[in-house]
């Protein structure tokens, strides 16, 4: 009998096992094994032991003075900035009724499935570098400016722009998590609060709603963090050239990419991979001890 329900289960688990260590495993442990080598995608990888990773640490001034930098301030507005914006789309949602909630978590969550279209059209018209794009175009009609600002190719205006793109499109799975958790709070549970002391709104929140969907809130930290550190394309496809202009917009991945598809130093490429998937997974620790349930 325990043959047969072991079978059963792992004939079900069969089709996640064989995705998740082909897609997922193999991959991560091809990357570690090839951070160790120089590999330039024609000839046999030869072994170099941690000489990528000294590299990266210690003799890549564009990784330590650019890239790095770049990548924390990215993540640390970004992945805060968007969980926060969230939540608070989310909560607010759940005040409405039934119809005009379901229409406006479309319109929300719709950038994020084609933040790529949006960055290539929308974004670029707005923040065209001649007279015809749109900020440029106001600013000049208000006489704040008489000639147009390079914003894409601007080191001082490109993160800003790429991290007002991102927070726009940051409304994905975590943003509906978290409105499906605030809607399945159960209502007795406001009226027990109340009865015991809570007063306001802001209470409420702290107190009851956020305890109360901590599945929901880990799962949207981990895709604000895994999203974060991800994303890469939006300075390229923003600036169109990578690296960015003066590096302004480089982040890890932009590097990786680099070095990977531009340069074919695959192993270095891995090396820089191996230490993206590390801060992925730190980040994730600390979302977990945040908002894991204890039991």
């Amino acid at each position: 009998m325990k043959i047969k329900q072991h079978l059963s289960t792992s004939i079900f688990l069969a089709p996640y096992m064989i995705l998740f260590t082909t897609f997922i495993i193999i991959p991560v442990v091809a990357a570690i094994a090839l951070s160790f080598t120089y590999f330039n995608a024609i000839q046999m990888p030869t072994f170099v032991g941690f000489l990528n990773y000294v590299n990266l640490l210690t003799q890549d001034h564009i990784f330590m003075q650019y890239v790095l930098p770049n990548t924390l301030i990215f993540a640390f507005i970004v992945g805060p900035g968007g969980y926060i914006l969230s939540f608070i789309l989310a909560w607010t949602l759940a005040q409405i009724s039934k119809l005009p909630r379901t229409i406006l978590a479309l319109i929300i969550f719709s950038p994020s499935m084609t933040a790529g279209v949006a960055m290539g059209v929308v974004w670029k018209i707005i923040f065209s570098g001649d007279e015809f794009g749109y900020l440029n175009n106001l600013l000049i009609r208000m006489g704040l400016i008489y000639e147009p600002i390079q914003f894409l190719q601007s080191p001082d205006h490109l993160m800003t722009i790429m991290i007002l793109v991102t927070l726009w499109g940051s409304m994905g799975v975590g943003f509906l998590a978290m409105l499906s958790g605030v809607l399945n709070i159960n209502k007795e549970v406001f009226e027990a609060g109340y009865i015991d002391g809570i007063s306001n709104r802001f209470q409420e929140i702290i107190y009851i709603t956020i305890p109360s969907m901590k599945p929901q809130m880990f799962f949207g930290a981990v895709m604000a963090v895994v999203g974060t550190f991800q994303a890469g394309a939006i300075g390229v496809e923003l600036s169109g050239a990578n690296p960015t202009p003066q590096y302004s917009g480089q982040l890890m991945v932009n590097h990786l990419e680099d070095f990977g598809f531009i340069r074919y130093e695959m192993g270095y490429a891995a090396a820089i991979s191996v230490l993206l998937l590390l801060f992925i997974y730190l980040f994730a620790k600390i979302a977990r001890k945040l908002f894991a349930e204890k039991d």
